[in-house]
């Protein structure tokens, strides 16, 4: 697992660096993975954290209060991966993963209205923040879905795949003459 995680991580920064749509990168989906898969909830929460925090030192901080809500979204989740760990199909998955971007662009929408001082501190400039930010949630949405859907799709064909050559080796073992 500590090698998956590490090529995981690195997954997840290179994601943020090559060319994509804005919003469009792995970080959320590595959250979700990790409460599906980590050993326990600090390596969980340890891996999308990582991620976020060596590209943010590379990409540029923002304010202090859009990047708490940033990360306390992170860690949202890495919590609906836990809760989807206790019955782990395609639909809770998924609605972990939707559950997660939904998440996300509510606190971080509301916390860009707060902090950053870019829209009136009203309804109207409120309900302008989160309709600016639709495109963005597209994104977001979108790249959470196929991300998750290539790593939790990924790493559970893999395990299938990896059972089954254990099988026919084991198989092979015993019919094999001595």
């Amino acid at each position: 697992m500590p090698l998956l995680f590490a090529l995981l991580l690195i997954v997840g920064a290179l994601g943020r660096f090559v060319p994509h749509p804005a919003n469009f990168a792995p970080i959320g989906a590595l959250g979700i993975f990790a409460g599906l898969y980590a050993k326990n909830w600090k390596q969980g929460i340890a891996l999308p954290l990582i991620a976020r925090l060596t590209t943010d030192a590379l990409i540029g901080f923002f304010s202090p209060g859009v990047m708490i809500a940033v990360y306390a979204s992170t860690l949202a989740g890495v919590f609906l991966g836990i809760w989807a760990r206790k019955k782990k199909t395609v639909l809770t998955v998924g609605g972990a993963t939707l559950t997660g971007t939904l998440v996300f662009f509510i606190v971080t929408n509301f916390a860009v209205w707060l902090f950053d001082g870019l829209y009136t501190r009203n309804i109207h400039g409120l309900v302008q923040s989160y309709g600016m930010a639709l495109p963005f949630f597209r994104n977001s949405l979108l790249g959470d879905i196929i991300y998750a859907t290539v790593l939790v799709g990924g790493y559970e064909l893999a395990k299938r795949v990896n059972f089954k050559f254990q099988i026919s080796n084991f198989k092979k073992i015993i019919h094999s003459k001595i």
